[in-house]
């Protein structure tokens, strides 16, 4: 019977702990509302006085224009010789003359010859003067080129560019005659060697063949006896 009534509240103890926790949670408490603003007053402070500030009157001062530096004035330009015009086209002509080639020598020498008839001035003598020089041309003429140069380097007064140029043309020619005329005299002199050499050569000919002749004619009378 105990134990029935032991069961019984303890059967009863665990249902008040099952009501317990199943019961709702108490409800919070209402938040109280927020206390109202103080209402800001605002201020205005006074203006303060404003005093006006002189502005400087600006002046502006201009500078006297400066004056345009003047340019010197260009310098003249020199007269144009007209002999060293002469001269300048000459020596084109005479380098133009030496990688030439025959035929047009010829024709060159030609137009020299009618050119110098025309006109005798140094140039046209030069020209020609150096044509008569170049085997390719014709045959070569020292002595006449040498006449037409003469003129020109015989005249007195300064040296200029065209006397320049026949006197080196003239020297150049005169040289080339001696060098010619000592080898033309050295041919001379071995030729007369060689002359000398034949007729020596010829007289110790001779002498044999007539040396020859005899003993031949003595040996055949003795044998006639």
């Amino acid at each position: 019977m105990s134990l029935r009534r032991g069961c019984s509240v303890g059967a009863l103890s665990g249902l008040a702990l099952l009501a317990a926790c199943a019961a709702p949670p108490p409800a919070p408490a209402p938040a109280l509302a927020p206390a109202a603003a103080a209402p800001v007053v605002q201020i205005k402070p006074d203006p303060l006085p404003v005093t006006p500030v002189p502005v400087p009157q600006v002046v502006i001062v201009q500078s006297p224009p400066q004056p345009t530096p003047q340019q010197p004035p260009l310098p003249a330009a020199p007269p144009v010789n007209e002999e060293e015009q002469q001269a300048l086209a000459l020596l084109v002509d005479l380098q133009r003359y030496a990688v030439e080639a025959g035929e047009d020598l010829r024709r060159e020498l030609a137009a020299a010859n009618l050119a110098l008839t025309r006109s005798r001035s140094d140039a046209n003598r030069m020209r020609l003067a150096m044509l008569l020089t170049l085997p390719t041309a014709g045959p070569p003429d020292d002595a006449r080129a040498l006449s037409l140069l003469e003129p020109i380097v015989g005249r007195s007064g300064n040296a200029s560019p065209m006397k320049q140029i026949a006197s080196l043309l003239y020297a150049q020619i005169t040289e080339r005659a001696r060098s010619v005329r000592e080898e033309q005299r050295k041919t001379a002199v071995a030729q007369e060697k060689l002359d000398a050499l034949r007729a020596v050569e010829r007289s110790l000919l001779l002498e044999r063949s007539r040396n020859a002749g005899g003993g031949g004619g003595g040996g055949g009378g003795g044998t006639g006896r």
